[in-house]
Parts: C-alpha cells; sequence; structure tokens
C-alpha cells in the first residue's frame, strides 16, 4: 500500500510546475513505467483479494459446516437427554415382579449368579435375580403340571373304582332281590310241615 501511495505521488509530482523544464519524450516514459508499476500493483492486489476472498469463503464454509455439526450434535444430546428421562420414569413390568428376597437369593441361587462381582454390580444383580426368579417359575410351574397331571390319574383311577363299586353294589341288589325271589317261589312250592302235635302217632 506505501509502494502504491508513493507511486500516485511520484505521479502527481511529474504534473508540478517544476517538472516543465524536462523533456516531455523523459516524462512521458517515467509516467508510463510509473503506471506499469501501478497496475502491476493494483493486478497484486486484486489477486491476493481474491485469494483472501476464497479462503474466506472456505473458512466461513468450514466455519457453518462445524457450527451445523454443533447444532446437530446438540439436538442429538437434547434427544438422549429426554431418552434417557424416559427410561428413568419408565414403569417397568419388572419392578411389579415379586421376587425371592436377596437373603432368599443369596442362599438359593447358583454360586455364579451371586459371585461378589455380580454383588457389587446393582445393575447385574437385578439380571441375575430376575433370571433365577425365572428359572423357579418355570421349575415350580413344571411340578404344578406334573401334580396336575398326577391329580387327573387319581381322579381318573377314582372315578373308575366308583363304577366298579356302583357295578358291584347293582350285581349284589340284583342277587339279593333274585334270592328273595327265589326264596318266595321256594315257600310258595314247599307245604309248610305240619306242628309236632298234629304229627300222627303210631
Amino acid at each position: 500500500m506505501a509502494e502504491a501511495d508513493q507511486i500516485i505521488q511520484q505521479l502527481r509530482d511529474l504534473a508540478t510546475p517544476e517538472y516543465d523544464a524536462y523533456d516531455t519524450e523523459v516524462i512521458h516514459i517515467r509516467a508510463s513505467a510509473l503506471i506499469s508499476r501501478s497496475k502491476a500493483l493494483n493486478r497484486s492486489a486484486n489477486l491476493a483479494t481474491r485469494t483472501r476472498k476464497d479462503a474466506t469463503a472456505i473458512a466461513r464454509q468450514e466455519m457453518d459446516q462445524s457450527y451445523l455439526g454443533l447444532q446437530n450434535l446438540l439436538y442429538e444430546k437434547r434427544h438422549l437427554e429426554r431418552e434417557i428421562e424416559k427410561c428413568r420414569q419408565f414403569a417397568s413390568v419388572y419392578q411389579d415382579v415379586p421376587l425371592y428376597p436377596l437373603e432368599e437369593f443369596q442362599r438359593l441361587a447358583p454360586e455364579e449368579a451371586r459371585t461378589s462381582t455380580v454383588m457389587e454390580n446393582e445393575h447385574q444383580l437385578m439380571l441375575n435375580r430376575l433370571s433365577f426368579e425365572l428359572a423357579e417359575r418355570q421349575r415350580l410351574d413344571q411340578k404344578r403340571k406334573e401334580m396336575l397331571n398326577l391329580k387327573e390319574e387319581l381322579l381318573k383311577e377314582g372315578k373308575l373304582n366308583s363304577t366298579k363299586l356302583d357295578n358291584v353294589k347293582t350285581q349284589i341288589d340284583m342277587l339279593v332281590k333274585t334270592a328273595f325271589e327265589i326264596q318266595k317261589k321256594v315257600e310258595d312250592l314247599v307245604q309248610p310241615l305240619p306242628a309236632a302235635d298234629a304229627m300222627p302217632t303210631n
């Protein structure tokens, strides 16, 4: 910038009266040289300006991209915070599941489900307690089904025995009835024996 000011000042000086004594051709050559230098400086300044503008545009674009990325991250952060809060407030089914008390779990659960590492990890401990509860319920449900099957078998056997008993009772009743009828017929066919005092004597 200082060089451009010097060139302009020198051109102004060429137009002052003190250069009237100089040959016009010399002044013209000097002025042409100064103008050429001024144009070169102008081209350099324009090139530098374009370079700076391009660099500024690139920097602005990078800054815009960074800002957009930051906004996206902030949005994602807020979204995750909302999801975390929802998870914290979510009333899960497992919270209503009656579990074995911790002491019972420690006494009954397999060794690998109640190691010291597990007992120190609240999340893993809850997972293991739920798994143990599920296994126990499945075992008890299987036992319940077996007991129900046994009950059904006993009921069937009892019903069969009851049917047999009813059949036997019916047969006995029929036998008693038949015997009674036979006895009656026999009594009708056989004359009663005379009394002892009515029997003839020799």
